[in-house]
């Protein structure tokens, strides 16, 4: 029978002499002790893999062209090769030759001298003479370009924690650079784990005496440590944790990986989700001035979208050169993988979508306004579902915040109620119904109609984040001060709803300047925390720290953007008021909730009506908590610089406690529970420019509180 003759193929050894089109990047196959490599590129006429050593990053060990008539199926390019063919090499790349451009959608970047980057890397090496400038110009860059680190594909990580976490009602959101969270000197974290996944790891035990339910890791992506970026917001690769947090980084390998998983271990230990705020929008290879490291030189015209303008080829919605053509199927696929990999492999929570509207993007620029298909591949994956997904809900030049984003079921960065919120407690006027929207949860923008059914859920609500004033410096600060940045000034929102409370800056102070800037931040803390929807605080800002006014420092990887532990020991009272107040949202469930307050919720003004006229800066809320097991709520707030009288609306007076009133001093401003003051008469005085919180037992609430 042909089908037992000897010498027939079989299907396997096909893939074991010809190699395998997935899954693409480098694998290993335990049962053949071989690696296949997979490379996409639609235009490529030659691909060349190149295998080094662990000394010579010039000179390749071995050189293994691909042949198209062995090596190539569809549109990607593979190989197999056994171990024992590779004694001593420990990195590769590719060289690759095609055509020259050919027009917009075939607009080339072919170098045949230049060493290439596996896209799909997952553990990335910078040899000793990397230098950035080699891959800018055409020629070889032969020991000057990152190569892939090879054994990393083999590694894997024994996990001991019980896998992803998710949290709901009592979500806190805390934004945080790896770097900067632990590099400082103050961070009391051990000298040679500053500035690392490992520190972070002896930072838990502060984030949970905060009450921290999630961090969001600013990008951990591979990124160019020559690009003059300390943000990370410019990915070399989707696939390799960044190795410069890494403690043990000098030959790369899998220590990156392993370092990062006992991280993220450590984090689901203490029951706090890790989400990963992820840059598919752009890489760091810029416009046609850049280096070419790898997207570029594999095939241009499917990585990026390309402009019909013959001096400036990129089209940059991303405004950082380039943007990802994300229509295109294989970069869908890239992204897929990623984010697949960053869940099964890593253990992730979730991600946060950095400049989401991209994804939105046809394949000459234009915005898909129907169905977009990367939206559509990622929330039909069924690994990717059960995480989180945040999308920053615009680019450079498209805003889709609320119900005109095509993820429909994704969270979304709330700048509504950051520039709200902002304006209101700056004390501008005719913002008082706006302020109702955004405490309410944003149904403006996040509808729950038949059609829609939104949740308040998905409005990530924030007063600050990287980008921007810290909250210290949003009330010390009218103009921004980025001059060290290295653009004069110009870099940086120029308009940031800011104030200085009385004085530009930091020196020189009065009592009574910094007592209102407290004072203004208890009350975005109070309002950010208050309000139905998602929080999400700035790391450091429960201790005031600053950046000196500057509120773009992306390059900065110094004291501008450390956080100085000293300011916590420093400002102890604003810390303690920041932590009960996470703990008071935690324990009222009524705040935060899948759906809106509807009529659960009452307002008012100073009296029984809401005052919504343009020179109006207050607002009365009373929350009823019978529906969720809890205790009212009754809120007064005045961002007038006059002192107002509020009266109870909602029962007897007698039946209040006064939890919180931003106007006193500590311990005052914050009664712990069980030392909450009972009012005496309906009415109260609310100091200007301060905010008084009451609770009412409930039977049903105490019953709750109880159990």
């Amino acid at each position: 029978m042909p089908g037992s003759a000897k010498g027939v193929l079989s299907l396997k050894s096909w893939t074991t002499t010809e190699g395998a089109p997935f899954p693409l990047g480098a694998t290993w196959i335990e049962e053949e002790q071989a690696y296949n490599f997979a490379l996409y590129s639609k235009h490529a006429e030659s691909v060349t893999l190149l295998l080094y050593g662990r000394e010579d990053f010039v000179n390749p060990r071995l050189s293994r062209p691909l042949d198209y008539r062995r090596n190539k199926s569809g549109r990607i390019w593979h190989c197999r090769i056994l171990k024992s063919a590779l004694k001593g090499v420990e990195y590769y790349a590719y060289r690759i030759s095609g055509p020259p451009p050919q027009g917009r959608f075939e607009w080339h970047c072919f170098d045949p001298e230049k060493l290439l980057l596996d896209p799909y890397a997952e553990s990335v090496f910078f040899p000793p003479t990397f230098d950035r400038s080699a891959a800018a110009r055409p020629g070889s860059n032969a020991g000057k370009a990152p190569l892939a680190v090879l054994n990393a594909c083999e590694h894997r990580f024994e996990w001991k924690d019980g896998g992803p976490r998710r949290h709901e009602a009592d979500t806190v959101i805390y934004e945080l650079h790896v770097r900067g969270f632990t590099m400082h000197p103050s961070s009391g974290v051990s000298p040679d784990k500053r500035g690392t996944y490992a520190g972070l790891v002896e930072k838990i035990p502060y984030l949970k005496s905060l009450g921290i339910t999630v961090v969001e890791l600013m990008p951990v992506f591979q990124f160019d440590p020559q690009e003059n970026n300390y943000w990370g917001y410019m990915p070399l690769n989707f696939f390799a944790p960044h190795h410069g947090y890494a403690r043990h980084r000098d030959r790369g390998g899998y220590e990156p990986h392993h370092e990062f998983r006992t991280m993220v271990e450590a984090f689901h230990t203490a029951d706090i989700e890790v989400v990963l705020d992820v840059v598919y929008n752009h890489t760091c290879e810029g416009d046609q001035t850049g280096p070419n490291y790898s997207f570029k030189g594999i095939d241009n015209s499917t990585y990026y979208l390309i402009s019909d303008r013959p001096t400036d080829r990129y089209e940059n919605f991303s405004g950082a050169g380039n943007t990802v053509h994300c229509a295109n199927r294989h970069v869908r696929r890239m992204v897929l993988d990623s984010l697949r990999h960053w869940v099964r492999e890593m253990r992730v929570d979730g991600f946060r979508f950095d400049l989401a509207s991209v994804f939105s993007r046809n394949d000459d620029g234009s915005i898909n306004l129907n169905d977009p298909q990367l939206f559509a591949d990622i929330v039909s994956d069924p690994e990717l579902t059960r995480v989180r997904l945040i999308a920053e809900p615009w680019d450079a030049s498209a805003y889709q915040l609320g119900s005109k984003l095509p993820g429909i079921s994704w969270a979304q960065w709330n700048g509504r109620f950051r520039d709200d919120v902002r304006r209101f407690v700056r004390g501008d006027e005719g913002l008082v119904g706006s302020l109702m929207s955004r405490l309410y949860g944003s149904d403006d923008l996040f509808p729950d109609d038949l059609s829609n059914a939104y949740h308040p859920y998905q409005s990530v609500n924030y007063v600050t984040s990287h980008d921007g004033f810290t909250l210290y410096d949003l009330v010390s600060y009218r103009h921004k001060r980025n001059t060290a940045n290295g653009h004069n000034n110009t870099d940086g929102a120029d308009e940031n709803y800011s104030s200085n409370c009385g004085a530009e800056g930091d020196k020189n102070l009065s009592a009574g300047v910094l007592r209102l800037r407290k004072q203004q931040i208890k009350n975005f803390c109070c309002l950010l925390l208050l309000a139905n929807g998602t929080p999400m605080l700035r790391g450091g800002d429960e201790f005031m720290q600053t950046q000196g006014g500057n509120n773009n420092p992306y390059n900065q990887d110094n004291e501008t953007s450390w956080l100085d532990w000293n300011r916590l020991e420093k400002n102890q009272d604003m810390f303690r008021f920041f932590k009960l107040m996470i703990a008071f949202r935690k324990a009222h469930p009524s705040l935060s909730r899948s759906r809106f307050w509807r009529e659960d919720v009452r307002w008012f003004g100073a009296g029984p009506s809401v005052d919504l006229s343009g020179h109006s800066h207050s607002l009365a809320v009373s929350l009823r908590g019978q529906s969720q097991q809890d205790d009212d709520i009754y809120l007064m707030i005045n961002a007038g610089l006059q002192a107002l009288t509020f009266t109870i609306q909602d029962g007897k007076a007698g039946d209040w406690r006064r939890v919180i009133d931003t106007s006193g001093e500590n311990p005052d401003d914050f009664r712990e529970p069980g030392k909450e003051v009972a009012l005496r008469s309906a009415s109260y005085e609310v100091k200007p420019r301060s905010l008084a919180g009451f609770i009412r037992r409930t039977q049903t609430g105490r019953k709750e509180k109880t159990k």
